[in-house]
């Protein structure tokens, strides 16, 4: 893939970018072996991938510059603002909203934030593309509400010009941190949370819900998932960390397994919901907890046969792996984002095997990659 911000020194997001894109999963799977070689592998598949460019899904936006000329992309840097708008990662149908959006801060006044004056409201743009029914949904993350009602007055052009616009928030952060959102979120449409489908199962992406940016490569993961457990005499499970949802919905439907969910986000839990009832899931339960404190309070009852983790980059945590080994079920099933802290978390499950390994290259032209790994429990002699 050629991208001329990088060959301009611009932007070094994709570290990898010169490496063809067969050694790139060559060396990712090299890495996955040698964090996992003091632990036993029964069977590597073969590395799943998609496209090389065009992938993406979302876009996130600082927005710097100034109101008539307003600059989307990286944080201003030795005084320059870079703009992303033609980053190759993204396809045509967002590449083509950045033009519109950039008239539309002008038109509403939106003043760029200021990191270094501290001065200005408008920190960054997301934008969010739905492949199954290409619907946008766009927010907008201010300083304060101080222009929030220019915004809602400037919004009808904006929505004439991109009919495709299906959600609209704003988000107040008013915190001076390289922190990317704040708690209140002001949804400015009638519709708010975006409808994508993955292996024809519906799920439901609101606002500050979290989703996977690859979903050519998120399809084939779910769907491995789902077929790897379909081979297991699978009658219950857990999904921790569940998000929105995907894992544990792949799963269970078209199976008599009983589904329990566990996110600490109560707006991805209420995604999951939605999704479970539009395909007539009744055996589910979806709840918005701490999965380590979920399972804490349930180790001692109710075991289910398979435990499926999808945690943030810090793994589960030497607490969680403490109570899973206790709990001891019949399978897990992890999906790492970050295969050195699964690797140290595997160390701390006790009484487990590893039986099958897959990585899943999420992130092209990166380090970065996901993996799904299933344990099975060692029957005791």
């Amino acid at each position: 893939m050629q991208c001329q911000l990088h060959a301009a020194g611009l932007c070094y997001s994709c570290q990898w970018i010169d490496k063809p894109y067969s050694q790139q999963l060559e060396e990712k799977q090299q890495g996955l072996a040698i964090l996992l070689e003091s632990i036993p592998v029964e069977q590597w598949c073969i590395p799943v991938s998609g496209i090389e460019a065009g992938f993406r899904n979302k876009a996130k936006m600082v927005v710097s510059g100034s109101v008539e000329r307003p600059v989307l992309g990286l944080p201003i840097k030795q005084g320059e603002a870079v703009d992303l708008c033609d980053c190759p990662l993204y396809p045509d149908s967002i590449r083509n909203v950045f033009p519109y959006l950039k008239q539309f801060i002008a038109r509403a006044g939106l003043t760029p934030y200021n990191v270094e004056r501290k001065r200005g409201e408008l920190k960054f743009i997301l934008l969010t593309e739905s492949r199954f029914n290409s619907g946008l949904m766009l927010r907008f993350v201010l300083r304060s509400e101080t222009k929030l009602q220019q915004l809602r007055q400037a919004l009808p052009w904006l929505q004439a010009q991109l009919p495709q616009l299906q959600v609209i928030s704003a988000n107040i952060q008013p915190v001076h941190m390289a922190v990317l959102e704040g708690e209140r979120e002001v949804i400015l449409t009638p519709q708010d949370a975006l409808e994508e489908q993955l292996n024809h199962i519906p799920l439901y992406i609101r606002p500050r819900s979290f989703f996977q940016t690859n979903p050519e490569v998120a399809e084939k993961l779910y769907a491995t998932a789902r077929e790897w457990v379909s081979t297991l005499n699978i009658h219950s499970m857990w999904d921790l960390f569940c998000g929105v949802g995907g894992f544990g919905l792949h799963c269970a439907a078209n199976s008599e397994i009983k589904l329990t969910g566990i996110e600490i986000s109560a707006e991805a839990i209420e995604c999951a919901k939605r999704s479970a009832a539009s395909i007539g899931l009744s055996d589910i339960e979806f709840d918005a907890l701490d999965s380590t404190q979920f399972a804490r309070s349930k180790h001692q009852q109710n075991i289910p046969d398979l435990v499926l983790v999808n945690p943030p980059r810090r793994g589960i945590g030497e607490a969680l792996c403490e109570y899973l080994s206790e709990m001891s079920p019949d399978w897990i099933l992890y999906s790492s984002c970050n295969a050195q802290t699964m690797a140290k978390d595997i160390h701390q499950l006790t009484g487990y095997r590893v039986v099958r390994v897959q990585l899943f290259d999420m992130f092209p032209h990166t380090a970065h990659y996901e993996v799904l790994t299933l344990l099975q429990r060692i029957a005791a002699k």
